[in-house]
């Protein structure tokens, strides 16, 4: 028997903090009855778990995907608004998949997707620092001060964010740009534009090209790839998640 919000995490549907939002919402049920109440024990093998009325299957393989996410597009699996979501760029995949993080609807670039939880959560907790790297194009010519800012933390309503590794790729005067590289660990929203926004240039495109040791490298935009074995691997031995011998699929 297990908490019922970790089912629903171990699952892939997604993180145990969203899986007990989903409970307090009542989208759960277990054997037919809704429940509410947060530390539910069930067991997966012989409870009939849903969430939003689909059962649950912990038997699904779990999957792994790079997206090179173009903009316009919602990092979450649906959009209660209507508009265009990142599960629309990946049609041949049946399994119920997640973005890990987010990129907002005007960043493009890597982002994985998955219905692994475990390691979903695992590249997602501010204790593994896991780098994120991004080529940001900045209105006007940054200012030394205002890059020696960024390095070292810059304050936000949220909180004062952690150092940044930045670093100036090309300064276009006549057209008043400059582009940058930046790499961060945090994980908070837009933190990239809040930044720089912070200290007086507003961020004109954004692209993440880089996350937890991954590049965007020999994908287009808009298209897709399984990771390889080696990548998941990897990628559970950065995070120190444990790997529960669920074998992934590729397509």
């Amino acid at each position: 028997m297990e908490r019922l919000q970790k089912i629903i995490s171990t699952a892939g549907i997604a993180s145990r903090r969203a899986a007990e939002k989903m409970i307090g919402e009542g989208r759960v049920t277990v054997d037919g009855q809704k429940i509410i109440q947060m530390g539910f024990l069930a067991d997966p093998a012989v409870n009939k778990i849903c969430v939003d009325g689909q059962v649950i299957s912990a038997k699904e393989p779990f999957v792994y995907f790079m997206l090179y996410k173009p903009r316009g597009y919602i990092s979450t699996a649906k959009d209660e608004r209507g508009r265009r979501t990142v599960l629309e760029l990946l049609p041949e995949v049946s399994e119920r998949i997640y973005p890990v993080g987010r990129l907002d609807r005007d960043t493009e670039g890597l982002l994985l997707m998955t219905n692994d939880g475990m390691l979903m959560n695992a590249l997602l907790h501010p204790r593994n620092e896991i780098n994120k790297i991004y080529v940001v194009q900045v209105e006007g010519d940054i200012t030394p001060a205002s890059v020696c800012t960024l390095r070292h933390g810059v304050a936000l309503p949220d909180g004062r964010t952690a150092p940044a590794k930045v670093k100036i790729l090309e300064r276009d005067v006549k057209r008043g740009r400059t582009k940058l590289e930046m790499i961060i660990h945090e994980g908070r929203n837009r933190q990239v534009r809040r930044m720089c926004e912070a200290v007086g240039f507003p961020v004109q495109r954004l692209k993440r090209i880089g996350f937890a040791g991954l590049s965007l490298e020999g994908l287009r935009r808009g298209a897709f790839r399984p990771l390889s074995e080696e990548e998941v691997s990897y990628l559970y031995r950065l995070t120190g998640a444990k790997n529960i011998a669920n074998k992934a699929r590729s397509i």
